[in-house]
């Protein structure tokens, strides 16, 4: 082999040592990341629905991504047809207005200016048992259940699926 071919291997040796060294680096810090996949989505969807089935209330719930689009949905036995629309639209506006449902439920009450907030799209619920998740510090989308009997009764069960995500915030009393 003369040495011109010879270069040329040496260069493509260690480009292709290069290629292969930086993607394994790079691989491993993006796994390392806490990810809203479809599997832990649907984990924390059964987590929030067995909560409050142990409670004795029949619910639906919905986790979206950060777009607000239904990651995953379950609608527990029994639980009304209504259950999965509130819990699809709380966790939709969790996610949008970046907070819980009741935080702003109960801000329209005190400011009846801001009642045109309710209004904006038609997936916006101002009604409490929406959070919104927060991973490796920001919001990734949100989680929503609707179907027990007061406020305080789905944000248990909601509570229960940010502990599967291990979101940043539980939203604890």
């Amino acid at each position: 082999m003369n040495a011109k071919k010879l270069n040329r291997l040496a260069v493509l040796l260690i480009v292709l040592l290069f290629c292969f060294f930086s993607s394994t680096v790079f691989s491993k810090g993006q796994d390392g990341e806490k990810k809203l996949t479809m599997e832990l989505a649907s984990k924390a969807a059964m987590a929030a629905v067995k909560q409050c089935e142990s409670d004795g209330f029949r619910v639906s719930v919905a986790i979206v991504d950060s777009a607000g689009l239904i990651k995953a949905q379950l609608r527990a036995d029994g639980a009304g047809p209504h259950t999965l629309d509130s819990s699809r639209r709380k966790a939709y506006t969790s996610n949008s207005l970046r907070g819980p449902t009741q935080k702003f439920a109960e801000l329209l009450v005190k400011s009846p200016d801001l009642h045109s907030l309710a209004h904006m799209n038609d997936s916006i619920l101002l009604l409490g048992g929406g959070f919104p998740i927060k991973m490796n510090g920001e919001i990734v989308g949100g989680v929503g259940v609707g179907g027990a009997p007061g406020i305080k009764f789905d944000e248990v069960c909601a509570r229960e699926a940010l502990k599967v995500l291990h979101a940043e915030d539980l939203f604890e009393e």
